[in-house]
């Protein structure tokens, strides 16, 4: 007996040990996702900025100062790599407001979410990617102006994200819309927080355009 509780304390603790392990590479995994997010968007940014100082040298400040309060506010929240849905939009929003800089009446954005979704929990700065696929891949190649809206409800035990363009649609002579970098880390970040727990998916928009939706668990502070 003395035995067969001592070899299943050893088992238990190996398998506490590797539970910790796990977890330990998970958050590292984490991390290094979440720092490709701000150079890559930092690029993406500057390269918008520089375009205008010259021809529109207001907008471009302006445009470098909504950049400079968008990585100050990511860079407060590096320490928890979910937050609520309600702060994920705030910090949205201050893309956006590049964006509206950028392009003027151009591009609309709008949004629909239910007050219940806005205290979920969600990955950090999940949707602004979203949002810069839909506006480089969807709007920016159209002639005249488009819009992206961003959706939120329950569903039961899940978490419903669309992000949605009226934007050119699918092109079979073009990159799938769901290679880019952007893209490929919200694959990853949301498989190393949710497992199988979690989908994404890229479809046609009713009318034209496209929508990627996050289908996510459903979870509070």
């Amino acid at each position: 007996m003395t035995c067969a509780l001592a070899f299943l304390r050893r088992s238990r603790q190996r398998e506490r040990r590797t539970l910790e392990l796990e977890a330990s590479l998970s958050r590292a995994r984490l991390d290094a996702l979440r720092l490709q997010i701000n150079p890559h968007f930092l690029f993406n940014t500057l390269n918008a900025a520089a375009s205008l100082v010259h021809s529109r040298p207001d907008a471009a400040d302006e445009m470098i100062g909504s950049l400079s309060e968008l990585l100050r506010a990511s860079l407060q929240g590096t320490g928890s790599h979910e937050i609520t849905l309600a702060r994920e939009l705030e910090l949205l929003g201050l893309y956006t407001s590049i964006e509206r800089t950028r392009f003027g009446k151009r591009i609309e954005f709008t949004e629909s979410i239910d007050a219940e979704s806005r205290v979920a929990l969600v990955p950090a700065l999940v949707l602004q990617p979203l949002v810069e696929n839909a506006v480089r891949h969807g709007i920016e190649p159209r002639p005249g102006p488009g819009r992206v809206s961003v959706n939120a409800r329950r569903e039961g035990d899940r978490l419903i994200l669309t992000v949605c363009d009226d934007g050119i649609g699918f092109d079979p002579g073009r990159p799938a819309r769901g290679s880019g970098i952007g893209l490929a880390n919200t694959r990853d970040r949301l498989r190393a927080l949710y497992g199988d727990a979690q989908h994404l998916t890229i479809a046609a928009a009713q009318g034209g355009g496209t929508c990627i939706t996050l289908s996510l668990p459903w979870h509070l502070p």
